[in-house]
């Protein structure tokens, strides 16, 4: 039954999003999307999936309250998965209460979707408990967006006290409480933007945090935090000691491969800003492959350089009349990724390079008399030549076959131009062709001062053929291996 659901997005980090929430979103037709919501949970939806922002800053809202409800009512009668994302929890300061009403009022059947709230986000990535059997047993979760409202003399004396949306009055909100009879010395808190890596804490009390405020130009969306629990802080920050917190990386992988390293550089506390460089196709013309595919039980080796090789060789051998059985040759990986991707489809790979390139394949395979040997090589249009080149001075009749194409993404210029708007810590180059469609979309120039992290000796070459910089170089070429080598020039950074 379609549905209006009132959904959690979470406090920031957008792995923070229920099970229930990244369902709804997969099957979404409109979304309606506020602020505070982490953009990259819109990802999630179809693409088909209707987007609308209905964010409210303090002085810029793209609608009204009265104008959301009746959208939300709108689309909800036209018989619409409705996904209302709305950032922390909708019904803790989230005018969830209002929106489920108008739905109610309507006759529109919906459900709600609770989300972890911003101060208990806050609270596990900043070290500082609510709760703590030492300090309090009392949380008070108050809004100080009317000061005037709100009896501080009570509420100010609460053991922790959570202030949503009182940041710009918290001078008056500070000493309001101060006046209640709280001691000046409680420990207080303002963050802003809590669990993202971008998580921007100040710590004092409450009669110094109001000046730590101004001073630091801190603005909204921040929350506020007061009580003894405060000072665990110091003890309990684990999200901030994460070797990698507070650095932007942009990983310019395939959209559909860059997954596994934005994720690694997540988990280390990185920003991740996934700028796609190249694009992975089907190859224009698969004449040569299916013509490889339907000889295949002629071939005595057959030699995969990357994981799209594997993938689309299979995909074209499984539209053919054969299928595996054929495979009669040894197989040989570049490396483990491409011996993973294999064995995935059950292929036992015979030979893997100990040096994840053209070069380490090589010498993997000089112990092998490959005089009169048949060999395929499936793989991208554009590649180095010195691999077919060296098997074929081995005595070897090497086909090369396109089993798939790289070409730079629509709007690559402007998109590069946004993703480093904002200077980046580093940017990742995984391939030549990372580094030379990034180059043609802006330019060398453009790209002079960065932090150039390499996969290995060949991106390093044309990096450096293009008058780039490399500030390091995987010493294993892999994923894990360029990780690793960001982490060391971290470590004495």
């Amino acid at each position: 039954m379609k549905k209006v659901y009132l959904v959690g997005a979470g406090p920031g980090d957008p792995e923070l999003i229920t099970v229930k929430a990244r369902r709804l979103l997969e099957q979404a037709d409109s979304i309606l999307f506020d602020y505070l919501a982490n953009p990259e949970l819109l990802d999630l939806a179809p693409a088909s999936a209707e987007r609308i922002y209905v964010g409210k800053k303090k002085s810029d809202h793209a609608l009204s309250q009265e104008e959301i409800c009746a959208l939300l009512v709108e689309r909800g009668r036209q018989g619409l998965n409705v996904v209302r994302l709305k950032g922390g929890d909708p019904f803790l300061f989230g005018r969830g209460g209002e929106e489920a009403e108008a739905l109610a009022d309507a006759g529109i059947p919906f459900e709600v979707v609770p989300g972890v709230t911003s101060p208990l986000g806050i609270a596990a990535y900043t070290g500082v408990p609510l709760t703590h059997r030492d300090h309090t047993s009392v949380v008070t979760f108050i809004t100080g967006h009317d000061v005037h409202k709100i009896d501080w003399s009570k509420v100010g004396t609460a053991e922790t006290l959570v202030i949503f949306m009182g940041l710009s009055q918290f001078d008056e909100i500070a000493a309001r409480i101060i006046g209640g009879g709280r001691a000046a010395s409680t420990p207080a808190m303002a963050v802003r933007w809590g669990t993202r890596p971008d998580q921007d804490v100040l710590t004092g009390t409450l009669e110094t945090l109001p000046g730590l405020i101004h001073e630091h130009a801190l603005r909204p969306p921040a929350t506020i935090i007061v009580g003894d629990v405060v000072q665990l802080r110091q003890k309990l920050n684990w999200f901030e000691n994460l070797p990698l917190f507070g650095k932007r990386i942009v990983v310019t992988r395939a959209r559909e491969q860059a997954s596994v390293l934005s994720k690694m550089l997540h988990e280390l506390g990185a920003e991740v800003i996934e700028l796609p460089t190249i694009e992975i196709q089907p190859a224009p013309d698969y004449t040569a492959l299916d013509n490889a595919i339907a000889h295949l039980r002629e071939y005595d080796w057959l030699i995969f350089t990357s994981t799209n090789g594997v993938r689309y060789f299979l995909e074209r051998l499984a539209r053919s009349p054969l299928d595996i059985r054929a495979m009669r040759g040894r197989i040989c990986a570049i490396g483990p990724a491409t011996r993973d991707a294999l064995e995935q489809f059950h292929l036992k790979v015979d030979v893997m390079a100990q040096q994840y390139v053209a070069e380490g394949l090589l010498a993997s395979l000089a112990e092998f008399d490959l005089r009169g040997a048949r060999i395929l090589i499936a793989r991208a249009a554009v590649a180095r030549d010195l691999l077919p080149t060296e098997l074929e001075r081995r005595g070897a009749a090497v086909d090369v076959v396109e089993a798939y194409d790289t070409v730079p993404p629509a709007n690559l210029a402007e998109n590069a131009a946004k993703a480093l708007a904002r200077k980046p810590d580093w940017i990742t180059f995984t391939s030549s062709s990372t580094v030379r469609n990034l180059v043609e979309a802006l330019g060398a120039k453009r790209l002079e001062g960065y932090q150039c992290a390499s996969i290995g000796p060949v991106t390093t070459a044309t990096l450096r053929q293009n008058g780039l910089d490399v500030a390091t170089e995987a010493a294993i070429y892999t994923i894990p291996g360029l990780v690793e080598a960001i982490l060391a020039i971290t470590d004495h950074t």
